[in-house]
């Protein structure tokens, strides 16, 4: 979600971009897009593949994991990216849109894990909140305490809980075509969720409504929709102290003398936390590369290698100084195989 680059709305923009590439003339530069979140990640490997090897630079573009994979899965050639980041895995019917476009020798390469914040300014004080609490602040509707539902009626935090802060809820976050909303959604409001018997109960009978009512966000203003820009949600939270948003942990910790992270479920997002599990919010990073474009396009095969270095995402590379949870090293291998083989290993 950060240093967002191109927004969805864009992405014909850059569609038009790469297809301005004539066919006459390979290109000689990989083109990445995707996920804000894996962005940073892939920005610093990119530079250091550059430096460091005979092929130029890859140009990274953040286009949101939604939107990444539309421009991924549009076609093969010159005119369309090669790999694409994501913060979620991809979905059985960006899989089929892949397959419908002539794109079926994907490999998925999982990079490490990343968890998601709410965070706010360092000028307030931390607050302590549970999935079930934040569920209540941000669902679109909640349950009416009747054995029905209705539309979320809180305007301040401590109309959920006494215990916590009079002050209106007030909360940024990532646009639906963002891979950091699609997981909050599933993690932190579907946690939450969970904890009413009323809504558990509909995942058997009624699953479609099961799912509106826990990935339903509210749309009254409480939540704020702001785009795939970190920074910009970091320069609010410093102007409105009152105010909390949502985004990747390396985010939170690259503006640390900032902002700061709630407590969730009584713990803290660290590193440690993350990396343990024991931080409930937590998602995989994964990048996808198009196969076919291997023998197209220079240095794809050295740009996975140098990726998947342990000197780059091992416990100690250089990819944990920007926030990225490695993977243990079983993980590792396993990931490390499947990019050097381009192991197509996605199914319908």
């Amino acid at each position: 979600m950060f240093r967002s680059t191109i927004a969805l709305g864009a992405a014909a923009v850059l569609t038009a971009t790469f297809a301005a590439a004539t066919t006459a003339q390979a290109r000689d530069q990989i083109r990445i897009v995707g996920s804000s979140t894996v962005y940073p990640f892939a920005t610093v490997v990119a530079e250091k593949f550059g430096k460091s090897s005979k092929f130029r630079t890859p140009v990274v573009e953040s286009t949101g994991s939604g939107g990444g994979l539309k421009l991924f899965c549009a076609g093969i050639g010159d005119g369309y990216p090669d790999i694409t980041n994501a913060s979620r895995a991809i979905k059985k019917s960006e899989i089929e849109r892949c397959a419908k476009n002539g794109i079926k020798n994907i490999t998925e390469v999982k990079i490490g894990y990343d968890g998601i914040v709410l965070a706010n300014s360092k000028k307030a004080d931390v607050v302590s909140l549970s999935k079930k609490q934040i569920f209540l602040a941000l669902a679109k509707d909640i349950p009416d305490g009747k054995g029905g539902f209705k539309a979320n009626n809180h305007s301040n935090w401590n109309e959920i809980d006494r215990g916590l802060p009079n002050r209106k809820i007030e909360v940024m976050g990532p646009p639906p075509t963002s891979g950091t909303r699609d997981a909050f959604v599933e993690l932190a409001m579907e946690g939450g969720c969970k904890a009413f018997k009323e809504i558990t109960v509909l995942k058997n009978s009624d699953v479609n409504k099961y799912k509106a009512i826990c990935h339903s966000v509210r749309e009254d203003g409480a939540f704020i929709e702001a785009g795939e820009n970190d920074v910009l949600i970091v320069r609010k939270l410093e102007a409105n102290p009152n105010a909390y948003g949502i985004f990747g942990f390396s985010f939170l910790d690259q503006n640390a003398d900032r902002v700061q992270g709630s407590l969730i479920d009584g713990k803290s997002p660290t590193f440690e936390n993350i990396a343990s599990g024991d931080y409930g919010i937590s998602r995989p990073l994964f990048f996808y590369v198009k196969n076919d474009h291997v023998p197209m396009v220079p240095g794809i095969r050295e740009y996975l290698a140098a990726f998947t270095n342990d000197n780059a995402w091992g416990e100690d590379g250089y990819l944990t100084d920007k926030g990225l949870i490695p993977m243990p090293s079983a993980e590792r291998k396993k990931y490390l195989s499947d990019a050097k083989n381009l192991t197509t290993n996605l199914t319908m």
